[in-house]
């Protein structure tokens, strides 16, 4: 990796391996590759390739609330799969990606420069991310009934 950006690392890594989506094996792989190299920036890179990426590892995305209903339920899937298999540290793996999520929506929204609008829909997003936290099994039908009530306002 001497003398390239990660990210020119990574688009070489993704040539040179013929890497068409990223699962659990490709996710390890990268990060060893990549190394130093945080989950949250690597993910973000891996975003930008609009490579299919398997949930747990492509994390929680909240650019709107369909996005982040999308996703918790996504992740509500690989979690409940997790704890049926009794694989409990991807079940909390999962949990992590849901606490970071929702650590970064309360960082936004308690900037003072952030608009009004924003903040209001971050914190509507730490709501539904503290609902999947507290109980996960009742975030699925918690959101159906949630949604309409948003309508109204």
């Amino acid at each position: 990796m001497a003398g390239k950006s990660r990210k020119q690392s990574l688009r070489e890594y993704l040539a040179t391996h013929g890497i068409s989506s990223i699962g659990q094996r490709e996710w390890l792989e990268l990060l060893r590759e990549l190394a130093p190299i945080s989950e949250s920036y690597l993910r973000e890179l891996l975003r930008a390739t609009a490579l299919p990426f398997a949930q747990p590892f492509a994390g929680i995305r909240q650019s709107s609330l369909e996005e982040l209903d999308h996703t918790l339920r996504e992740m509500f899937d690989v979690y409940s799969e997790a704890m049926r298999a009794g694989d409990r540290p991807r079940a909390r793996y999962c949990r992590r990606q849901v606490i970071a999520a929702k650590d970064h929506a309360r960082f936004i929204a308690a900037n003072p420069k952030t608009p009004a609008g924003k903040k209001a829909q971050k914190d509507e997003m730490i709501q539904w991310m503290l609902v999947w936290l507290e109980n996960p099994e009742v975030f699925p039908a918690w959101v159906e009934i949630r949604k309409p009530l948003l309508e109204r306002d």
